[in-house]
């Protein structure tokens, strides 16, 4: 073992790599903190509760929940198919109603909350 590098793993190589989300759609980093921030504020006012995420072939769901033992109240939504046309974001109520759609997410995170939203 002495001929080996202290950070090497001895038969690493055989290892294939492991994919992350494949063919999945997800969130980015910088997308997923500007919802976090918003569920941030609404949990510290008390508002909401828990949340899921869900990254599927065609969308990414973040959905939102006042109770974890209810259905969500929100569910903001990334669908890259519908992003030429309408927009790839969504925020959805519980009811399948679409409050807003469109190609920034900050304007669409409007919806829930008016407030600034802070990157």
């Amino acid at each position: 073992m002495a001929d080996v590098e202290p950070i090497a793993f001895p038969g690493g190589e055989s290892r294939k790599p492991r994919t992350s989300s494949g063919n999945r759609v997800t969130f980015d980093r910088q997308e997923l903190t500007r919802i976090l921030n918003l569920y941030g504020r609404k949990v510290a006012a008390g508002e909401w509760r828990d949340y899921a995420i869900q990254f599927l072939k065609d969308r990414a769901v973040f959905a939102i929940f006042r109770r974890a033992a209810e259905v969500p109240l929100y569910r903001i939504e990334k669908d890259p198919g519908r992003a030429r046309r309408q927009g790839a974001y969504a925020v959805v109520t519980s009811s399948g109603l679409v409050l807003k759609r469109g190609h920034d997410l900050d304007r669409v995170l409007r919806a829930i909350d008016p407030l600034k939203i802070v990157n």
